[in-house]
């Protein structure tokens, strides 16, 4: 539901490759299977060599295909590591920089740790676990590796075995069976035995994505200890309970890091190991309205203490710098993606990333070399699909590495620009993108395509979607209402309680900011959007109906009750909202702030869209949204997707949700998209 600049060109780099501009294309659904995409940063820690995994889109199978490439710091060249694996993630080099593990699906499809000697011979398998491994961490002698592992299922014998009752507890709907606890492995890299290091009813943090990736493993730099994050139970619902606790690896004891019992997220021991770094939301508050910021624990227990408050940004990333002295960290800042290194002491410094959008939403694509300053991150521009890009040191200025979306240069992008206007006393931002070929004196549709979260925003980055868009002629409106992480914690505070009526006022005081210029034809309007961005649409069009010609709302949120009751998040929805709805009289206020409350308003020609087992926002409420338009005569469609996902994520689905979405616009703005 996850700069004040202008777009400005100014890496000399960039300019001098793209070279003399030649005739370009428009920017057609068909191109979409041109798109590489490029990230898994990993830097080896001399800093010398990048690792990324490079993912490409086979629509005759239907498969997102990855690899792993190694791109060498000094010239750029790339060399492929991995051929026909087509599934790689978490790359990780060895504490001495000589041997790359990965994960890679072993012959039955469960994901297992693999080795690869840098310096050339036979990638072999080190795990076999029968589950499969989650994430993994090496040792910092680099002679074993911890990782994450979940449990296997009680076995049933006899009659039993047909049973298929099992306890749901604080689940989404489409559950089957129990999800069992994850838990602590430790594996030696020659002899690859490996042994239990933790158990119990109790579970490492884990994600049903999109989300942000569980809590690694840390280790101590003597090896003795691991810092991890544990939730109470493996209930999605009971997610908010995690907090850091510490591992003594010989003896198998477990220790609490600080007091906190909910909230702690991804500890990382300092190089000296006196102190762990970790996230944790201001005044340990979690309510979507409270940022999450980087703290600062001594590692053999005591007080904590926050070191990015001066910031103010939502931060999912902390990176300890070679010095041990500061750290590096990254949030969404304005309609950018801002990185500082924060000392232990004193005010962070920003790096100066130029017109580059670090990739990331809660969590971020960079990674900082252990013996070198080195940082390296894959980033987009608007007119760039991802590639991967260099800054030697922190006061460095990137440099771009790779050129695997070269075909880009021939494209005619949309130019995207910040806008900001005022709402209820405080400033809001989002992103314009203007159609290419775009000329003042003429009148373009204006199409909304609102991001969801709603702890999110929307930045100057590539977005495959908003481009084709602008590519039909449109203006398109990319809005950050209160609730977006981009501008501090007081506008992500004002969504608490408020979660249509407060944003509803953000976005249309940006649509009359729009209207008022006078390229923009106020009688074509089109509002659309994903998860939250679902929920916003819905509750536009039922709260504004006069306002629309089309709409499209995916995967929405109708109706809070049911997200309380239904969806993977279930009763931490209470943070947001004040509490259960089935207490203390807040049925009401739930209802006054869902969308379905209003739908028999709605007169909008809408399409409804949404995977049939999703689990973030289950399709319930899409149907509610679709009947009660279909009752009322109101043109509607109600597009269905297959699989126990939030949104498709396969090359053939995705582009056909992209399709119907853009489609379903054009096929009610009027014949003409440019009115002279």
């Amino acid at each position: 539901m996850p700069a004040a600049r202008s777009f400005i060109r100014y890496l000399p780099l960039l300019a001098l490759v793209a070279g003399p501009l030649a005739a370009q294309q428009p920017f057609t659904l068909d191109q979409l299977r041109r798109i590489v995409g490029v990230g898994g940063v990993e830097i080896a820690p001399d800093g010398r060599t990048v690792v990324v995994t490079v993912t490409r889109s086979n629509y005759d199978t239907d498969k997102n295909e990855s690899e792993l490439y190694a791109v060498e710091v000094a010239t750029g060249t790339a060399r492929q590591l991995t051929v026909g694996r087509h599934t790689v993630a978490q790359a990780r080099f060895s504490p001495d920089g000589k041997v790359l593990a990965f994960l890679t699906p072993d012959s039955t499809g469960l994901m297992q740790v693999w080795l690869l000697p840098m310096g050339g011979g036979e990638t072999r398998r080190l795990t076999s676990h029968p589950t499969g491994v989650e994430h993994y961490s090496w040792r910092p002698d680099g002679r074993a590796i911890a990782y994450a592992a979940a449990d296997e299922a009680p076995k049933r014998e006899g009659e039993a075995r047909h049973l298929t009752t099992f306890t749901v507890g604080a689940q989404d709907l489409f559950l089957r069976e129990n999800i069992q606890p994850q838990h602590i492995w430790l594996i030696d890299t020659d002899s690859a035995t490996s042994r239990r290091l933790t158990s119990g009813p109790w579970s490492l943090e884990f994600v049903l994505p999109p989300g942000s990736p569980p809590s690694g493993l840390s280790w101590a730099p003597d090896g003795k200890q691991i810092a991890f994050v544990a939730a109470v139970a493996p209930e999605t619902g009971k997610l908010d309970s995690v907090h850091i606790q510490v591992l003594d690896v010989a003896t198998g004891a477990i220790r609490s890091l600080t007091p906190a019992r909910r909230f702690e997220n991804n500890p990382v021991f300092s190089p000296d190991g006196k102190s762990v770094a970790y996230w944790y939301p201001r005044e340990g508050r979690a309510d979507l309205g409270w940022v999450n910021e980087v703290w600062i624990a001594p590692s053999s227990g005591g007080a904590s203490r926050s070191l990015t408050r001066a910031l103010d940004r939502n931060l999912f990333g902390a990176q300890w710098m070679p010095d041990g002295k500061s750290l590096l960290v990254v949030g969404n800042d304005r309609t950018t993606v801002g990185a500082w290194v924060q000392p232990l002491q004193g005010p962070a410094r920003r790096l100066d990333t130029g017109d580059l959008v670090i990739n990331g939403a809660f969590g971020y694509d960079i990674a900082v070399a252990s013996r070198s300053p080195a940082i390296a991150f894959t980033a987009t521009t608007p007119d760039r699909p991802s590639e991967l890009y260099l800054m030697d040191s922190p006061g460095a200025r990137p440099r771009r590495l790779t050129d695997f979306n070269a075909w880009a240069r021939d494209i005619a992008w949309g130019q995207p620009d910040r806008v900001t206007w005022q709402s209820d006393g405080m400033e809001a931002d989002g992103v314009v993108l203007l159609p290419p070929g775009f000329t003042p004196d003429r009148r373009y549709p204006l199409v909304l395509l609102i991001h969801g979260g709603p702890t999110s925003a929307s930045k100057l980055s590539f977005s495959a979607l908003a481009q084709l868009m602008a590519a039909e002629g449109w203006v398109v409106f990319q809005p950050n209402y209160r609730g977006s992480d981009n501008l501090g914690n007081s506008y992500m505070a004002a969504i608490v309680n408020d979660a249509g009526a407060g944003p509803g006022r953000d976005v249309m005081a940006g649509v009359a900011m729009l209207r008022g210029r006078p390229y923009v034809d106020p009688t074509r309007t089109a509002v659309t959007g994903w998860s939250y961005g679902g929920f916003m649409t819905s509750w536009l069009i039922g709260t504004y109906p006069d306002e629309w010609q089309a709409a499209m709302a995916g995967a929405p949120v109708t109706n809070w009750e049911d997200q309380y009751n239904f969806g993977d998040g279930s009763i931490t929805l209470r943070y947001f909202l004040g509490g259960s709805p089935w207490t203390d009289g807040r049925q009401q206020a739930y209802r006054e702030q869902s969308p379905i409350t209003y739908a028999t308003r709605i007169r909008t020609p809408t399409l409804v869209m949404s995977n049939m087992e999703d689990f973030r926002v289950p399709p319930t409420q899409a149907f509610a949204l679709y009947r009660a338009m279909k009752d009322n005569g109101v043109e509607t469609e109600f597009v269905g997707f297959r699989g126990r996902t939030h949104a498709s994520s396969d090359p053939v689905n995705a582009r056909e949700r992209t399709r119907l979405w853009v489609d379903w616009i054009k096929r009610h703005f009027s014949a003409s998209d440019l009115v002279p």
